[in-house]
């Protein structure tokens, strides 16, 4: 598997897939290059030829980053899931989606492609993610809830059942929301509230 972004997230990706995955690391790519992360050298990506049936991951945390990549390399995008989750059979998981580590999907989820479902967060039954959706660690969804595309779930935060987050909007860390979210908007707080507006997909929280 290649591996495209060798920072914070990169990392986690590299522990995950050299540890964890069926797949091996082949080759790491990211526009700063810097000689080697974690024993594997790190190259640019504009040097290297696809093929269609390479295995890639997409290791950025920027949910838009992730989206713009995905749509100018057009190869194999398997989905990783890190063996200590739980993930129900009766959900469904996007390609290029990572699964971290002590996570919990419930029944009838379905998850979008190219997304983080990061450490220890919790995702209950009928649940719809879109693609591009980050879910911070130990953040907490309840049953019911639509999280549109590219919105960012930060850290820590609860969202109770029935809620649909608009896409590209920033749940903040610790947030409790207990309403629906338009389209990208800010949420903080506990009820959480919104304070803010973002330009159209800057989602970087």
């Amino acid at each position: 598997m290649y591996i495209f972004g060798a920072g914070g997230h990169g990392k986690a990706i590299i522990d995950l897939v050299v540890s964890d995955s069926e797949f091996d690391v082949d080759g790491l790519f990211d526009d700063n290059e810097n000689g080697k992360i974690m024993g594997i050298p790190v190259g640019n990506i504009n040097d290297h030829q696809f093929s269609k049936n390479q295995d890639f991951h997409i290791a950025i945390g920027n949910n838009q980053t992730r989206k713009d990549l995905s749509e100018t390399f057009k190869v194999n995008y398997p989905k990783l899931i890190h063996p200590s989750s739980t993930i129900s059979k009766y959900s469904s998981i996007g390609e290029g989606t990572v699964v971290m580590p002590q996570c919990s999907i419930k029944a009838m989820t379905a998850i979008g492609r190219h997304c983080i479902v990061n450490a220890g967060a919790i995702i209950g039954h009928d649940v719809t993610i879109g693609d591009f959706v980050h879910v911070a660690p130990n953040s907490a969804v309840a049953g019911f809830v639509n999280i549109q595309e590219g919105a960012h779930i930060g850290i820590g935060a609860s969202v109770i059942q029935g809620v649909t987050i608009g896409k590209w909007s920033i749940i903040g860390a610790g947030a409790v929301v207990i309403r629906d979210v338009p389209e990208y908007s800010v949420v903080v707080g506990n009820p959480g509230k919104v304070i803010k507006s973002v330009m159209h997909h800057n989602t970087t929280p």
